[in-house]
Order: structure tokens, then C-alpha cells, then sequence
């Protein structure tokens, strides 16, 4: 037997049959056959090659064809970084439910299909950008500009926040003018011809006599409407009538203005009035000089290293015992207006310049140097050589200022014990309100039901739509974070009920139908009559007896 397939093995046929066989196996490999694979693409652009643009797509000529594709990574990716920069630009205004609808998704992997097909369009016309191109780009892109010219240094500091290589940003730029270019190009390559820019002149000059006739109004249909028009309609129309998704909250208000706290000791006055003494009287005036060393608002971080280390070294230098601050003055200030003077800036009042400033030269005496200090032009180095009209406070006369201050204070403080102690409480048990409420002594209110985008008193915030609304609220029944509503004012939140966006039945919404119908058979009678006249005219009817006959005269423009 071993024998008889021997000899049937061994001739023509089942040579032939055995190359046949190796065929597949050239092209795919026998791990094709061994592995299960799993394309990773959301999307993928294919097109034939360019000197054979009827290829077939079958197999083998399959393998001609060139295609692009957008992976799953590719399109979380570009998610994600749109989601940063929407919330970046939105700031408190941002909703992630908006963001994550599927019609953004959508737009969001068409935007990446279209990048795809301008590079494979690119590619089959033979685009490509030199390296001189790209050099160009990057000198000219204003994010790299210091003063209108190109910086290298904010270049470098530019790349490295990014975790970015110059080679790997040269190809992004690369790419990013290889997708550009074909499309320029076509659209300065168009023209208009001859002919067209005739027919266009002769329009611009042209010249219409138009009359016409307005119907009135017609009167409104007050038929009866049957239950089988109704029922017709609204199956037609169902998803106009749908009920908005809504939901129920319970809510604790902290709201530091309304906390009550007990009114202030004489000697908690006391000790306040001690402590603060300095700053309730007159603070007087302050003859005073300084050295400004400039930082631009766009100044690059070495260069705010740079300024900050001159202007420690000139503290320094003033501060010698002997140090002469009107020479280093006239010698090192950026203040053009002072620095002729020996940075005299005169007398000052509290309310002039800026808090930091004013803040380290009220807290001085005669005779000081201090600094750096920091503001919004630069670093000061800032002497004060005179102090005048400075009064003590009264404790009588402020006593009033104190009380309100002290009360102030202690309601702040109470706002943040009883927040901080309510948000403990409730992490214990993050789907129970009440307990931790009752806890801190404050009422549980209600609210709603509400939809989205808008309700009254507090359902109208943004962050409370947000946080009522999100998945944790309305499936997992969790006690929202802190909702801040204004500054020492913040709420939290949970859903008691949530009612999703539903189909109203034809019986709920009856009369809405009865009203839609008859405002359609009114709209359908005008049209009608419309219809009718525009008939007779093509018929040949002149306007005037058509318009005639609805008592109607023709107008004219």
C-alpha cells in the first residue's frame, strides 16, 4: 500500500499539485495560519496606484493599492489633546458631557480621515518639502519670536516643555506643510476664462423689472381633527414630542455670609487691635528712592533669572554700610524718569503704587534699603529715607472696623471647619447626605426636577448642571465634591431622582398635536392658493386678472 502511494506522489500531477500549494504559503507565511490577527484601525483610506487607477481590489492586485489608516491610538489621542484644549479655552465653562457626545467624536475622526486623504493625496502627486522649507517655517512662527526675530533660546525652552526633539518637531513641521501645500496649490491655481468673466459682467449689469402679488395671510384652520390624524401625526413626529431628561437633588448650602457666629470678646478685640495696630492708624507718607531692574511680560525664564540675580546683587551693594544708593541709582535703574534723580520717587501715600511695593516701603523705617521686591515692571531695590505724619490708632475710634473684621474672620473660619468637616463625614458614606448635614448642623434642601442646561436658584450654575448630571450622580447615587457657587459659598449635591429624556404619548401631548396640525393645514392652504395662482400665470394669464380675481393688485420694484 506504502508502495502504490509512493508511486502515486511522485509523478507530474502532484508536482503541479504541491507547487500550488506553496504559493499561498510564499506570500503569507504559515504564521498566518497559525496566529489570529486583529486589525487596530477606526478608519482606513485606500486608493489604487497611479499607473493603474482601474486595479481591481481584489486579490492579488489588492497589493497594489495604497492605503492609510487611523488606529484606535491615533484617534484617543487626538481626543484627548482636543478635550485639553477645549478645556484650557472654556476654563469653568467646559462640559465633559457636551464634549463626549458622538457627534464630536465623529468630527473629531473625520477631521483625522481628511489628514489621511491630504497625505495620501500628497504623496501620489509628489509632494515634498525641502529642508530649507522647513528651516524657513520654523524662523518665521511667532512663537519663537523675541522682538520680531527668532530666538533660539525660546525655541529650545519651547521643544523641552513639549518633550519634543528639534528632529522629531522638524517632522511634525514636515508633515504639517506636506498637507498644506497640495491644497494651496490648487487654490492659486485657479482661473476664470474668457467666457465666464463675460457672463458674470453682463449679470453685474443687468438690470430686472419685477412685479408680484402678496397673499394675505389666510385664516386660521379650526376644523375638527380626528384620533386617527393625531395618531398619524404624531407617530410622524414622535421625537418632537419627547420629555428633557431631569433630575432631583437634595443639596447643603455653605454660604459664609449667612453663617451666624457668636459676636467677638473685648478682649479678642484687644488682642486684634495689638496686633494690627500699625496698620489702623495714619501711616503717614514716605520719601522714597529706588532701582529698577526691567523685566519684560514676555521675558524667557533665563531671563527673569538673569534680572533677578542683578537686582540681589545691587540690595547688596545698597546695603553696604556706606553704599552711595543715588549713584547706583543713577548708574543701574531702568526707570528712565527716576534714575536721573538718584531714583527719587518723592513722597509717597499708601494707595499710590503697587501692594508689594507699597507693602515693603510702609514697613520701613528712615533710612532702610530693602529688596529685591517683585512687581508687575520688574525687581525694586527701594530705600526710604524719611517717614512723616504717621499716627497711632485709637482703639475706640477703629473699635467699630474691628467688630466687623473680627466677624468676618470668624465666619470665614466657620466656613472652613464646617466644609472640611462635611466633606469628611460624607466620605465615609458618599451616598448619604443627610447624616453629614445633620452633623454640621445645616439643612438638607430640595430641588427640581430640572433638565439640563438651566433650572432655578442654583440649578442655573454651570458646575451644579455638571456635577447633577454626571454618571456618579445619576447612576451611582454618590454625594457630589464641593460645587463652589461664589467665593466662601459652595454647595454638595445628590440626585434623589433621575427621570431620562422619554417619548411623551400621543395622549399626553394632544392638544400640542391638535394645534401642530392645524397650523400645518393652514400653512398647506396658502400654499395651495400660491400654487394655484403661479398656474394661471404660467398658463399665460397676466398678473393683473389673476391677482384681480383675490381682490389683490400687483406690485412693483
Amino acid at each position: 500500500m506504502l508502495q502504490k502511494l509512493r508511486e502515486k506522489t511522485s509523478g507530474w500531477i502532484a508536482s503541479v499539485i504541491l507547487g500550488l500549494l506553496t504559493i499561498p504559503f510564499a506570500f503569507f507565511g504559515v504564521e498566518s495560519y497559525m496566529q489570529q490577527q486583529n486589525p487596530d484601525w477606526v478608519a482606513k483610506v485606500e486608493a489604487p496606484p497611479t499607473w493603474w487607477e482601474g486595479a481591481p481590489k481584489f486579490w492579488p492586485a489588492s497589493y497594489l493599492w495604497t492605503s492609510e489608516e487611523v488606529t484606535s491610538r491615533d484617534w484617543r489621542l487626538q481626543l484627548e489633546n482636543a478635550r485639553a484644549q477645549q478645556r484650557q479655552e472654556q476654563g469653568e465653562n467646559y462640559d465633559p458631557l457636551a464634549f463626549d457626545s458622538v457627534e464630536n467624536k465623529r468630527a473629531i475622526l473625520e477631521q483625522l480621515i481628511d489628514q489621511r486623504v491630504m497625505k495620501m493625496a500628497a504623496g501620489r502627486a509628489g509632494v515634498s518639502v525641502s529642508d530649507g522649507q522647513i528651516r524657513k517655517a520654523i524662523l518665521e512662527l511667532p512663537a519663537f519670536q523675541v522682538d520680531g526675530k527668532f530666538s533660539k533660546e525660546r525655541y529650545q525652552i519651547a521643544l523641552a516643555s513639549q518633550g519634543l526633539s528639534a528632529k522629531g518637531f522638524e517632522n511634525e513641521v514636515r508633515s504639517g506643510l506636506e498637507l498644506e501645500t497640495l491644497p494651496r496649490a490648487l487654490n492659486d491655481s485657479a482661473f476664470v476664462t474668457n467666457s465666464e468673466m463675460d457672463r458674470l459682467l453682463k449679470l453685474l449689469s443687468e438690470e430686472r423689472s419685477v412685479a408680484f402679488v402678496q397673499l394675505p395671510a389666510p385664516a386660521p384652520d379650526a376644523g375638527p381633527v380626528s384620533g386617527k390624524e393625531i395618531d398619524a401625526y404624531w407617530a410622524a413626529h414622535r421625537n418632537q414630542y419627547r420629555a428633557p431628561e431631569q433630575v432631583t437633588v437634595e443639596y447643603v448650602d455653605i454660604d459664609a455670609k449667612t453663617l451666624t457666629v457668636p459676636p467677638a470678646s473685648e478682649a479678642a478685640l484687644r488682642e486684634r487691635f495689638e496686633k494690627e495696630k500699625g496698620s489702623l492708624g495714619g501711616g503717614g507718607e514716605r520719601l522714597v528712592s529706588h532701582i529698577l531692574v526691567a523685566v519684560a511680560a514676555d521675558a524667557t525664564p533665563a531671563q527673569q533669572q538673569a534680572a533677578e540675580a542683578k537686582a540681589n546683587k545691587l540690595a547688596a551693594q545698597a546695603k553696604a554700610p556706606g553704599a552711595d544708593f543715588a549713584k547706583l541709582a543713577t548708574a543701574n535703574s531702568d526707570d528712565p524718569m527716576s534714575k536721573t534723580q538718584g531714583g527719587d520717587l518723592g513722597w509717597v501715600a499708601k494707595g499710590v503704587m503697587e501692594k508689594p511695593f507699597e507693602d515693603a516701603v510702609f514697613a520701613m523705617q528712615g533710612g532702610q534699603v530693602a529688596g529685591p521686591v517683585r512687581t508687575q515692571f520688574g525687581w525694586h531695590v527701594v530705600q526710604v529715607r524719611e517717614v512723616k505724619g504717621a499716627t497711632e490708632a485709637n482703639f475706640d475710634q477703629v473699635r467699630e472696623r474691628l467688630v466687623t473684621e473680627q466677624a468676618e474672620a470668624d465666619r470665614e473660619r466657620a466656613f472652613n471647619d464646617i466644609s472640611t468637616k462635611l466633606v469628611d463625614i460624607v466620605n465615609k458614606n458618599p451616598t448619604a447626605l443627610e447624616p453629614a448635614a445633620k452633623a454640621v448642623g445645616l439643612p438638607v434642601q430640595t430641588l427640581g426636577p430640572f433638565p439640563r442646561g438651566g433650572g432655578a436658584g442654583i440649578a442655573g450654575n454651570r458646575a451644579v448642571q455638571r456635577a447633577a448630571f454626571a454618571d456618579s450622580a445619576t447612576q451611582d447615587g454618590l454625594v457630589s465634591d464641593t460645587i463652589e457657587i461664589a467665593p466662601d459659598h459652595v454647595v454638595m449635591l445628590r440626585v434623589t431622582q433621575h427621570m431620562p429624556a422619554r417619548e411623551l404619548p400621543a395622549a399626553q401631548v394632544r392638544d400640542q398635536v391638535v394645534a401642530a396640525i392645524r397650523v400645518e393645514r393652514t400653512q398647506k392652504a396658502a400654499q395651495a392658493a400660491a400654487d394655484a395662482m403661479v398656474a394661471k400665470l404660467k398658463a399665460g394669464t397676466p398678473m393683473a386678472a389673476v391677482a384681480a380675481e383675490r381682490g389683490l393688485a400687483p406690485m412693483a420694484m
